[in-house]
């Protein structure tokens, strides 16, 4: 098969399970939506299709970055067909996803992009577990990223093509701080601990 096809289509199914989380999250809301959430993410690890926030913080070799691109495309166009979609079935959602779009905004760039790097940390320290068979920590790792308010560039690909109307440079500007938070807080722990002092099968 193709490898960057295969790439596209693993990362668009990605976007489509993070989609369900983000419907569910808008709809319950509050710890039960963010606990919820983790679905998404958990159908991911179990398919093990590509996630940005699940493939950024193990790059390692000059050719990985082509990939890495084509992942965050397919998780973006994945997420961008869902939030319409999804917008058009369930408009109650629209409410919900607005409240986050704004708050976005009133933030800016800098403070989205400092938000989106402890949700980076999460997320890899989360798929580190969860590679190893452990998921409890991804159960509490997503529900914490998100009542602390952090930054999932992937969800936000979402919420943001789900209320267009708000769309403009200054949220763009936001988006892309985000996907490079992200990318920070992914490899914060290798740019942090020496690769030989990092604890074996942790």
């Amino acid at each position: 098969m193709n490898q960057p096809l295969s790439i596209l289509r693993s990362a668009f199914l990605a976007g489509l399970c993070i989609s369900i989380g983000c419907v569910v999250n808008l709809r319950v809301g509050g710890v039960a939506g963010a606990v919820l959430f983790s679905f998404g993410l958990l159908a991911v690890l179990h398919y093990q299709l590509k996630l940005y926030t699940g493939t950024a913080g193990f790059v390692r070799a000059k050719g990985d970055w082509g990939m890495l691109a084509q992942v965050l495309i397919g998780n973006v166009l994945a997420c961008s067909l869902c939030s319409m979609v999804f917008a058009y079935a369930q408009p109650d959602i629209l409410p919900a996803a607005e409240t986050i779009v704004l708050s976005r905004l009133s933030k800016g760039p800098l403070a989205c992009f400092l938000l989106a790097i402890g949700c980076g940390f999460i997320m890899t320290t989360a798929v580190q577990f969860g590679r190893g068979g452990k998921f409890l920590p991804l159960l509490f790792g997503v529900p914490v990223f998100i009542l602390c308010g952090f930054t999932h560039s992937i969800a936000d690909a979402f919420y943001f093509m789900a209320t267009p109307q708000f769309i403009d440079g200054n949220l763009l500007t936001i988006y892309i701080g985000e996907v490079l938070g992200n990318f920070v807080g992914c490899n914060l722990y290798r740019w942090v601990i020496s690769p030989e002092n990092q604890v074996q099968g942790a």
